[in-house]
């Protein structure tokens, strides 16, 4: 089998378009703590001085947006270095949920006055027209793709070296990037890690680097069966310097990290983007819900790697269709149509049942809302369960 290279990046917690995501979403969960069925739709931008929030909300619930904001900069760490979570303006542009949307998604009968009789989730259509695709694969423990496991864990252990002060003068924004050498479908080492870390401005860039080899880079390869070997290359702030960073450096928008949301362009992704909207959305629930699938056909053992494709029509509860790809990896006895019928038997893909099977209604997004939202060791999450193994391996018999 001949060699090949696959390239994943991450980015901490710290960089703009994360900031971006992470406001965004701790503003859904405030909404949903307070109303479960909030339907938000919200936008954070962020650049020098300011913070713009503007997008599409319909609750009873009031949250304030401008304190949840300036909460989550400070949590990040831009208390002086650029920007900062007191000084910076908080904008803020929100109006009520399209009319014309809603009709078509709406499964809740209320009294005149207003108050919700019932809801019928089976027939909850979907919030919008889409595709959605989730992967999973056998090469990690976590049933993800190597490279953009390890591109994340190194964003979080540089997050936490910062914060702990392990590493001094490491400021909140950073990226990762790893390039993996397979010989074949299997990883055979690590062919080069690339770090971009925001420090200050009198720290060794020398002993910075030093550092973040020492401390970030062995520790996280070693925890994956990995070392720094003679011909792994390191390359650590390239340019030589990097103090001016997160929204001084660089304006934010959230949605703007997809693929490192996901699976770090290792499979395939519908374009939506998941921060900031509700789960009748299915650009959230239904990228969960396909990352679920394709995460039992693997645990299940019926493939080594799994590509799940679903697409749905605004107002429609059930899927458009359904779509399975292993890649040639299906075990022997057992082909995709099969797995796909298997499937649709054993999974009720319609947006309110996503929604009740995961709790997608719990407000738990601003924790995914950096380092990923699939293959998290640190996060309990109802999408990342394998609790359909069994029923799958009855469905192929």
């Amino acid at each position: 089998m001949g060699k090949k290279l696959f390239t994943s990046e991450s980015v901490t917690e710290g960089h703009p378009d994360k900031m971006a995501d992470q406001i965004s979403d701790a503003i859904l969960d405030a909404i949903l703590k307070e109303d479960e069925r909030g339907r938000v739709a919200v936008e954070t931008m962020l650049t020098n001085g300011i913070c713009f929030i503007a997008g599409e909300v319909t609750t009873n619930a009031y949250v304030d947006m401008t304190g949840i904001a300036r909460k989550v900069i400070k949590d990040i760490g831009y208390d002086g270095c650029g920007f900062h979570h007191q000084t910076s303006g908080v904008t803020i542009a929100i109006k009520e949920q399209s009319s014309d949307i809603a009709q078509g998604v709406d499964s809740i009968k209320k009294e005149a006055s207003g108050k919700i009789i019932e809801e019928d989730l089976e027939h909850l259509g979907a919030g919008d027209q889409g595709l959605m695709f989730g992967y999973a694969c056998d090469e990690t423990p976590e049933l993800m793709p190597l490279p953009i496991i390890l591109s994340h864990r190194l964003c979080q252990k540089l997050a936490k070296v910062r914060k702990n002060g392990t590493i001094k003068g490491l400021r909140p924004d950073g990226k990762s990037q790893v390039t993996v050498e397979y010989e074949g479908d299997v990883p055979k080492r690590i062919h080069t890690v690339l770090i971009a870390a925001q420090h200050d401005e009198d720290k060794n860039i020398e002993t910075l680097k030093q550092e973040i080899k020492d401390l970030v880079i062995a520790p996280i390869l070693e925890e994956y069966g990995f070392k720094i070997d003679d011909a792994t290359k390191i390359y650590i702030n390239t340019t030589g310097k990097f103090v001016s960073g997160g929204p001084e450096g660089d304006t934010g928008l959230t949605g703007r990290k997809i693929i490192v949301d996901t699976y770090g362009g290792y499979a395939r992704h519908g374009g939506g983007a998941m921060s900031g909207k509700d789960p009748s959305k299915v650009d959230r629930s239904g990228a969960y819900a396909a990352r679920w699938v394709a995460k039992n056909i693997v645990a299940a053992g019926l493939a080594k790697k799994a590509e799940v494709q679903i697409a749905y029509a605004i107002g429609i509860p059930e899927p458009l269709s359904v779509r399975v790809d292993t890649f040639g990896t299906c075990k022997e006895g057992v082909s995709e149509d099969k797995i796909a019928e298997a499937v649709t038997q054993v999974f009720d893909l319609r947006p309110g049942m996503i929604i009740t099977e995961l709790g997608l209604r719990k407000p738990r997004y601003q924790a995914v809302a950096a380092y990923g939202h699939f293959g998290r060791k640190d996060l309990d999450l109802p999408w990342e369960k394998t609790d359909k193994v069994e029923a799958l391996k009855k469905a192929t018999l």
